[in-house]
């Protein structure tokens, strides 16, 4: 096109790009994908972006009105961003491994419980304060164990490792797992605090 056809482009460019936004949403309503605010702004950029492609790209010979050749651009675009954007989330759910998948490691313990961390219940409940409060804290706290979670508690009080805890209570891993979550969870632990 010439630069005097910049007149094709005043209808889009009008009322804040009114006529380009609305073009834009009827191609987003097709494609059915949940947008939010932001993602509706990078779309709108990328319509942006395409009017002035098409502008240049556009030739009044091909038999076909600007306005159809934008939507037919706009259309191509908004696909391939949408396609880009889920390819990209496949490549991250490749690399994405659950919290309570078994680790690789011998002991087959999940890998929560690999994880460090500035808070250990049993370390807490072994620490000896002369504050005769944090000991019935402590106490109270076992009291809310099962009989062989109090057995999990001196065994790793002891420093055995979950596998030989495993072996000598006669637990399953999932048992033994079951069992730490118990003892770790906040509503047994909130009473140490």
């Amino acid at each position: 096109m010439t630069s005097a056809d910049l007149s094709v482009l005043q209808p889009y460019c009008e009322n804040d790009m009114q006529l380009l936004k609305k073009i834009s949403r009827s191609i987003f309503l097709r494609f059915n994908e949940p947008l939010t605010k932001a993602d509706h702004d990078d779309f709108y950029s990328i319509a942006n972006m395409t009017l002035w492609q098409a502008y240049n790209a556009y030739d009044p010979d091909m038999g076909i009105s600007f306005d159809g050749f934008l939507r037919s651009c706009l259309q191509k675009k908004f696909k391939s961003e949408l396609t880009h954007r889920h390819r990209q989330k496949r490549i991250l759910n490749q690399f994405a491994v659950s919290l309570d998948a078994a680790s690789d490691s011998e002991e087959s313990c999940k890998l929560l419980e690999l994880i460090p961390s500035d808070f250990d219940t049993f370390e807490e409940v072994t620490k000896r304060y002369e504050n005769q409060q944090y000991q019935d804290k402590v106490q109270l706290y076992i009291s809310r164990l099962s009989n062989l979670q109090v057995n999990i508690l001196n065994l790793l009080i002891n420093g055995y490792r979950t596998n030989e805890i495993r072996e000598i209570l006669h637990l399953s891993s999932k048992e033994l797992t079951e069992n730490l979550q118990i003892m770790r969870s906040f509503e047994n632990v909130k009473i140490l605090f």
